[in-house]
């Protein structure tokens, strides 16, 4: 599988999660606003433990989350990339994404999205894509349906309510 070390979209530069973006990872894990949907507030020995896992998947599959900084000013944005994850019993690819707070409602998780499932299904040949959040995350439900991603059903996760989505290769 190739390595994909960066990622670029018309506003955003993503880079390919390294150990020296702890910091970064830290200060969205500690953000009560940006944690709210993705299990809540993160402490720092979990954030290690986090990162260590994404730099595995990297390792073992050759693609990963990336992190994003604006081309204009650098500034870290968020993280975002595909994953594998084991969701009721089946093993499956996620398109996982998380920005920082003043980030929001500017388009750019759906820009990162369109980037991070081009190569998905063109370079990675990845037959389908899941996405899931909780119920209440509407912001995150408009960008799965923007990206063409299909509901299919809500399920419990991390004792939350989730919805799931698909989107197939052939879409």
């Amino acid at each position: 599988m190739p390595l994909l070390e960066t990622l670029s979209t018309p506003r955003l530069i993503g880079d390919r999660l390294r150990i020296e973006h702890f910091d970064l990872l830290d200060k969205m894990h500690q953000d009560p606003k940006v944690m709210a949907t993705l299990a809540g507030v993160r402490s720092y020995e979990e954030t290690q433990l986090i990162l260590q896992e994404h730099l595995q998947h990297w390792e073992r599959y050759g693609f990963g989350l990336w992190v994003f900084r604006d081309k204009i000013n650098n500034r870290f944005v968020g993280r975002a990339g595909l994953r594998h994850v084991h969701v009721e019993g089946n093993d499956e690819v996620e398109l996982a994404y998380a920005l920082m707070s003043e980030f929001w409602g500017k388009g750019l998780a759906t820009e990162i999205g369109e980037a991070i499932l081009k190569v998905g299904f063109e370079q990675l040949n990845l037959p389908e894509v899941v996405c899931f959040t909780m119920t209440t995350n509407f912001a995150s439900q408009r960008v799965m349906q923007k990206l063409g991603f299909q509901y299919e059903r809500d399920f419990i996760r991390a004792n939350l309510p989730h919805v799931f989505y698909r989107l197939k290769a052939e879409s």
